[in-house]
């Protein structure tokens, strides 16, 4: 199993003159350690994420600064774009970059970012599919980001292309039968090899269980919040800010709780190895790791030297 970062920050918990240091430190180090890939996101008008407008720009910075490690688009979300103008710019950064690139489309699912192509919402799926034919000529390789629809993981299959996920929206035990579904997808359209899916999960190891909860609870409660408001909206005429407040940390806990018992790789080493084994058992073959959730860059760097720690431990398990 491959270990890569992702990159999807709330905006609003990095000062603006140092927003984009650890995206490229981060970067560097996992060009020097060994780490798959690089994965920065598409996302519009909102502050959650809203640090990566586009990730082909996000990817040419990630790309001038590291030599080995694949640079991805974790997504391009493909209605909102003319799909020869998503060929022209991740064919550059694959130039740039001497076949680094990769791309991962997305259909979106927020109306709001559809302001950018406002007659593709409802034709957004057809619109996904005709970027990956035309992305195919580039050699790039591709995926499909699914939060877990059966169609689109069976539609990834067919195509020939990997999925990207994430357990927000299903239980690994749907994951687990939905990569069964791509898989078979991918064997009917006769296409070589079995595909390739990666997972996003939240990432910080730490030294100790009691180190990891001091560092991760504040933020990662304050990210799920934020994430929240971006897929409910609500009116929150009814009641005062430290109310809401008191009630949205409510709302996220079991959230949080899911994260920090088996749905992350967030705990030590000995805690997050066996969350990572079990994955690749599912047939999970790159953990994504989602490292910008909010705590310190430098924490988050310290931080990545355990990460690296798994990832070499992972892969010494794998050879013996």
């Amino acid at each position: 199993m491959d270990l890569s970062l992702f990159y999807f920050a709330d905006d609003s918990t990095r000062q603006a003159a140092r927003r984009y240091d650890l995206l490229l430190h981060g970067a560097r180090f996992a060009d020097t350690h060994g780490f798959a890939a690089v994965w920065t996101p598409e996302r519009h008008f909102h502050r959650f994420g809203g640090n990566y407008p586009n990730p082909a720009v996000t990817g040419a910075a990630v790309a001038a600064v590291t030599e080995r490690v694949a640079v991805r688009a974790g997504s391009v979300v493909a209605p909102l774009h003319d799909p020869e103008q998503i060929v022209r710019d991740w064919r550059l950064i694959n130039t740039s970059s001497n076949g680094r690139a990769g791309v991962s489309l997305a259909s979106g699912w927020n109306r709001g970012d559809f302001v950018l192509n406002s007659t593709g919402f409802e034709d957004r799926v057809r619109l996904t599919t005709e970027a990956v034919h035309a992305l195919r000529g580039t050699g790039i390789p591709l995926w499909l980001t699914s939060g877990g629809s059966p169609e689109t993981f069976v539609a990834a299959g067919r195509l020939g292309v990997g999925v990207l996920t994430h357990l927000a929206s299903q239980t690994p035990a749907v994951l687990a039968q939905r990569i069964q579904e791509y898989r078979a997808a991918f064997r009917d359209g006769g296409h070589p090899g079995s595909g390739h899916v990666a997972l996003m999960l939240h990432a910080y190891v730490g030294q100790t269980e009691r180190e990891v909860e001091q560092e991760v609870r504040g933020p990662l409660e304050d990210y799920l919040m934020s994430a929240m408001n971006l897929m409910r909206p609500g009116d929150d005429s009814r009641s005062d800010a430290q109310s809401r407040l008191r009630l949205a940390r409510l709302a996220v806990q079991p959230a949080y709780e899911k994260y920090m018992h088996g749905g992350s790789l967030i705990g030590t080493v000995d805690q997050a190895l066996p969350v990572a084994e079990e994955f690749g058992r599912m047939g999970v073959d790159e953990i994504a790791c989602l490292v910008d959730f909010g705590l310190p860059t430098e924490v988050v760097l310290g931080g990545l030297e355990n990460l690296d720690t798994l990832l070499q431990t992972i892969r010494g398990r794998a050879l013996s």
